[in-house]
């Protein structure tokens, strides 16, 4: 069955909850707007089940309603894995076998990000949802610059250590800094590079629309659960390849 609709109470009786904020004082005044919304949202009949204050002049809403919208799953367009996923021992196999040599992988938060946590989750040896980062692959460098790296810095570390894949993660999200950034850093690695001999360049985030690679200038885009398995199976499915990096 291709056809559905939300599920709240009962099968199918189109059931959602929606949470945002309204920049307006706590009030029912407030109550009342989120309901204009929701019903201009297509949810009717419409109910707000939480609603609290967020400062002096704005509140948070948690409506809960029912939409006549049905989804055809037929239609869904993603993103789906197209390499295999491999073990560390197979990883490291692999590498041997074809690179002769450590793959060589850069890793930073570019411009003025400083959250880790996600390029950590994949570098760091004690890595993410049980599985180890990349650090524990016996044949990859593991190059982690950190935080708030500028883009020509990211480009200098990846020049000089003859890097194989440049991991960037990016979190910040407002005003759509990490689409500016990650724009920034492909042109800036296109100019240094000749054709064809720029290394893979990764990036991550939970805001990243992951069919956006060619837009971006990018090879791969990894959103949101990504674990460390399948961000080394990809690096180790395209560089020991003939594709050549976008």
């Amino acid at each position: 069955m291709s056809i559905i609709r939300p599920y709240g109470d009962t099968t199918g009786d189109g059931m959602v909850q929606v949470s945002f904020t309204l920049p307006i004082k706590h009030s029912k005044v407030a109550d009342g707007a989120a309901l204009q919304l929701a019903n201009k949202m297509g949810m009717e009949p419409a109910m707000v089940v939480h609603s609290k204050p967020m400062g002096d002049d704005f509140t948070f809403f948690v409506v809960y309603g029912q939409v006549n919208h049905l989804v055809d799953t037929d239609k869904v367009q993603v993103v789906e894995r197209d390499f295999p996923l491999l073990t560390p021992k197979e990883a490291n196999a692999v590498i041997k076998e074809t690179l002769r040599r450590p793959m060589v992988v850069v890793g930073a938060c570019i411009g003025t990000d400083a959250h880790t946590v996600g390029i950590d989750a994949i570098l760091n040896i004690k890595g993410f949802a049980g599985e180890k980062g990349l650090e524990y692959y016996k044949e990859i460098e593991v190059v982690n610059l950190g935080a708030q790296v500028s883009v020509p810095a990211l480009v200098e570390a990846a020049v000089t250590r003859r890097a194989d894949a440049v991991l960037v993660s990016q979190v910040v999200t407002q005003r759509d800094a990490h689409l500016l950034n990650t724009r920034e850093m492909s042109a800036a690695f296109r100019e240094a590079y000749p054709a064809g001999e720029r290394p893979l360049l990764v990036v991550g985030g939970p805001r990243f629309d992951e069919s956006m690679t060619a837009e971006l200038g990018v090879d791969r885009i990894f959103g949101r659960g990504t674990t460390p398995a399948e961000v080394a199976s990809y690096l180790v499915h395209r560089t020991t390849s003939k594709e050549p990096a976008a």
